[in-house]
């Protein structure tokens, strides 16, 4: 059963399309399970209805025609149940109705199986036998609950590539297709996607029409040519260490590349319409799949060949396609996985939204857009990347979806959201040199999270105190290398100018988890709970040591300079960080540099520090907490596995106690406390935070303004009470639920995100 279900899934992978796809699936089963019909039913969530879209078996006039609501006859009650039915009569079942058009009367013995990806039902299959004496055993329910599950997503996926394409299940013309992702970065942005893909890769090459069929032909025949020359120069470079039977293998991929076999198909494609690129991808992909399909294991190999000459094609077309990008205004950015460089690649005018197939609404990326105030979801598992390039795109970055092909009802509706965005952010203007205070006189600082040099800026102009977090990996990950002492030196000083009096907070290098150097790779099967933080620059004292005496030296004149120490576990730790950077700053004093100490702080991220506030708080001079990692590790949530996105509660009661008693104990230890998450710059959020005793809530600009004016108009009783009253919740929904309703009754919610924009989902 293990190989013919191997054989199922690759030849559905192989299918073009959904309908051809449910055909492979329905007449294997049947074939695989020796059973009279078997039957896939889709659920059409714009009509809230099962369509029978693949037979064999039943009538074929059927297809198409026959329809079930939601739960009705034992189709729906499958889908209602999420469980399979296994019945050796169904016709004296008291939920069974059979459609006569289908012919299915004469049959008896029934199961029936839910498909089911992400929690959402998306049809059922079923199988049926006309014996009444046959019952389908364990082994073949289980078999094909297995099918299920391994076609869910193929199916998903194909629904999706489908309903961007513009059409319905029932063959309908489809409006405002939406998918369902992780908020990423709050706001509404409407543009024009432009999807960005990894180099070589023919999974993610895009559909496009060719502009010019004779330019692509020509650019794909010059391609195949380079590659069938390099073929060649490797083929006699070897040609005296390898056997006649092995060199002959440079003659099959040779003959792999005659114009009569793959390449005429490739040019025959462009002919009709399609791009080089797209061409060839579906060419390959074709030609890869009857490989694998076939029973001989030699055969079967062949296919890893085809697909790495599809691969050495592509390259040599994407060189040919390197010329200067044009990127066009109001560009949403879509890739399976962003970067911090690609956003970098687009004019900061043009860019305005972001999508992500990868990543969670609390990844690296996600910080970075917020900072930068671009509208981001991300996610997004299942949406068919090659097929949103040049679309026009909603990005709710509220509520973490897209919508494609957006109708004029739904576009006005987000207009008059990006209006109202516009309007509020004005109307916060005004409280740009106003303190942080609330009605009865309690004053808290409100700092900034920075790492780009474009939130200086944005950060000066929202009224920042102060940085909370300065992220100086930002400037490794840029670079090809390691910055030398001067380059970081420069850009420090950059930053502790632009924000001096006030204090700037460096966090010293902060690599590993989500945060890779391509020059300085960390692979591990457990990122976040490997090499990282402190633990990598420990290891390495002469990064660690460069580094504080950059910070140290770019900081003379000014002593607005704090450093903190990210991913502190236990006290060893503080105290050999706290060595070397005494010992830099002796040697810089003794240089003749005329620099002061700087405090040096911690951050309480690890569940570990939360248990030894005491003893870290003896030895430095601050504590901040990253409530972004410290949830993760809490609540053993991986915030960049979009899987798993929806356990990441900031609200989580555990989340809220930790921080409750990590603002005791520093309080009972005298220690400066703040936190620089982004549940700081959540308005529920930092009331909380006040409440628990944090004086300094540090946040991305963008959010300050709304902060800053919650806080002003509360005072600190009303916030005491709140808390006291979600701290007795143990449930995050209705954690969150709660604060929301009382900060709307209190006047503020205008500040609130929006919701309730639907659209049918896919």
């Amino acid at each position: 059963m293990l190989s013919v279900l191997r054989s199922i899934v690759q030849e559905v992978n192989a299918a073009t399309d959904l309908q051809t796809a449910l055909n492979i699936i329905v007449s294997r089963v049947q074939s695989a399970m020796d059973t009279d019909v078997c039957s896939v039913y889709l659920f059409d969530s714009s009509t809230n209805r099962y369509l029978l879209m693949a037979t064999e078996g039943l009538n074929q006039d059927a297809v198409g025609k026959v329809t079930l609501g939601h739960s009705e006859g034992l189709v729906g009650l499958v889908g209602v149940r999420e469980e399979p039915i296994n019945l050796e009569d169904a016709p004296s079942h008291p939920r069974y109705r059979y459609f006569p058009e289908t012919g299915e009367e004469r049959y008896h013995s029934f199961l029936g199986v839910p498909i089911i990806h992400h929690r959402n039902v998306l049809g059922v299959i079923v199988v049926q036998q006309q014996s009444i004496s046959r019952v389908f055993d364990e082994g073949e329910e289980a078999f094909l609950v297995t099918v299920s599950a391994q076609l869910a997503a193929i199916i998903a996926h194909s629904e999706a590539t489908g309903a961007i394409g513009g059409l319905s299940l029932s063959g309908e013309a489809t409006k405002d297709v939406n998918f369902k992702g992780v908020a990423g970065a709050p706001g509404v942005a409407i543009g024009n996607s432009v999807v960005i893909f990894p180099p070589a890769d023919l999974d993610a090459v895009p559909d496009k029409v060719a502009e010019d069929t004779y330019i692509e032909i020509e650019g794909f025949k010059k391609a195949v040519a380079g590659v069938r020359k390099d073929i060649q120069s490797v083929g006699e470079k070897l040609a005296t260490q390898l056997r006649p039977e092995e060199q002959a293998l440079f003659d099959v991929y040779l003959g792999i590349l005659d114009d009569n076999a793959l390449v005429g198909e490739v040019v025959s494609r462009i002919e009709s319409g399609s791009w080089a690129q797209g061409a060839l991808r579906d060419v390959i992909k074709e030609y890869a799949g009857h490989f694998e399909m076939m029973g001989d294991a030699y055969l079967r190999e062949r296919a890893v060949d085809i697909k790495d000459l599809g691969r050495r094609v592509l390259a040599y077309l994407q060189e040919s396609d390197q010329s200067e990008r044009e990127y066009p205004n109001n560009t949403i950015l879509v890739s399976e996985e962003l970067t911090p460089t690609m956003l970098g690649e687009v004019p900061r005018e043009k860019l305005i939204g972001l999508v992500s197939v990868r990543g969670s609404g609390n990844s690296h990326v996600a910080i970075l857009a917020r900072a930068m105030g671009l509208p981001t979801v991300m996610g997004l598992v299942d949406i068919p990347v090659s097929r949103l390039d040049s679309r026009e795109l909603i990005v709710d970055g509220y509520n973490g979806q897209i919508h494609a092909s957006p109708s004029p009802e739904l576009r006005s509706v987000y207009l008059n959201i990006v209006e109202e965005e516009k309007e509020l952010v004005k109307g916060l203007e005004s409280l740009k040199n106003e303190t942080c205070t609330t009605t009865d006189g309690h004053r808290v600082s409100v700092w900034v999270n920075t790492g780009l040099m474009t939130d200086v800026v944005r950060s000066l102009s929202h009224g920042a105190e102060g940085v909370g977090l300065y992220r100086t990996e930002v400037p490794f990950m840029i670079n090809e290398r390691f910055p030398s002492e001067q380059e970081q030196r420069d850009c420090y000083r950059e930053q502790l100018e632009a924000f001096a009096p006030n204090m700037v907070t460096m966090r010293t290098l902060d690599i590993g988890g989500d945060k890779a150097l391509s020059y300085f790779p960390i692979n591990e099967e457990n990122p976040f709970l490997g090499w990282r933080g402190i633990r990598v620059t420990l290891d390495h004292p002469e990064i660690f040591l460069v580094q504080v005496r950059a910070m140290l030296k770019a900081s003379e004149g000014l002593d607005n300079l704090r450093i903190m120490l990210p991913m502190i576990c236990n006290v060893s730790e503080v105290e050999e960080a706290l060595h070397l950077i005494y010992r830099v700053y002796h040697e810089v004093r003794e240089e003749g540099a005329n620099v002061t100490m700087p405090q040096v702080g911690v951050m309480i991220e690890v569940p570990a520090a939360v248990y030894q506030v005491k003893e870290l708080a003896e030895r430095v001079d601050f504590l901040s907490v990253g409530s972004n990692d410290l949830t993760q590790y809490l609540l053993a949530v991986d915030r960049n596995n979009p899987r798993v996105a929806g356990l990441y509660h900031s609200f989580h009661p555990a989340v809220l106690q930790a921080l409750a008693k990590i603002a005791k104990d520093a309080k009972k230890a005298g220690t400066q406390l703040s936190i620089c998450g982004e549940m700081a710059g959540d308005p529920a959020g930092a009331v909380l935070l006040m409440a628990m005793g944090y004086e300094a809530l540090s946040m991305n600009a963008s959010n300050l303004p709304r902060v800053k004016s919650v806080i002003r108009n509360i005072d600190l009783e009303w916030a005491k009470q709140l808390l006291d009253k979600v701290l007795c919740l143990d449930s995050p929904h209705i954690v969150k639920s709660t604060l929301d309703l009382a900060l709307r009754d209190a006047g503020f919610g205008r500040y609130m995100r929006p919701g309730g924009v639907v659209s049918s989902h896919v």
